[in-house]
């Protein structure tokens, strides 16, 4: 790991987003699937990715969040997926938010994949980071 003791404390913001691509018919069957509600189970799945990311990723700091939001958004033929991140630390939250949205994707695609062989994650990407003083 990078050592990050000497820099300053400041408060740290990011937010990620991705898709999942289905069929129409899969986006309005999201909330009532065999394994059940797909958007909530989701939801719930991408807020522990972004607590355990130092767990996934090899050289991650772990990080005390302040606050974290996963937002699934469902659209004609798939689930937008946007997550926040927020903490106060010496190092940021981009890993966080960016597995957050990985996550919450994998389970989407693990709830509705008896329904629908053609589902596939796209454009998951970091779209806004933020640094302020404390």
């Amino acid at each position: 790991m990078v050592d990050v003791g000497a820099k300053p404390l400041s408060r740290r913001r990011a937010v990620a987003r991705g898709t999942v691509a289905m069929a129409a018919s899969t986006a309005t069957r999201l909330r009532n699937l065999p394994k059940g509600d797909a958007l909530t189970v989701a939801r719930i799945a991408g807020i522990q990715a972004a607590k355990r990311t130092s767990d996934l990723v090899p050289l991650c700091h772990p990080l005390a969040l302040t606050f974290v939001e996963v937002d699934l958004v469902v659209e004609e033929r798939g689930v937008a997926i946007e997550a926040t991140a927020e903490t106060t630390a010496q190092t940021g939250v981009e890993m966080e938010a960016l597995t957050a949205v990985a996550v919450a994707a994998l389970t989407v695609i693990d709830m509705a994949k008896a329904i629908d062989r053609n589902l596939r994650i796209e454009a998951i990407e970091l779209v806004s980071k933020t640094k302020e003083p404390v």
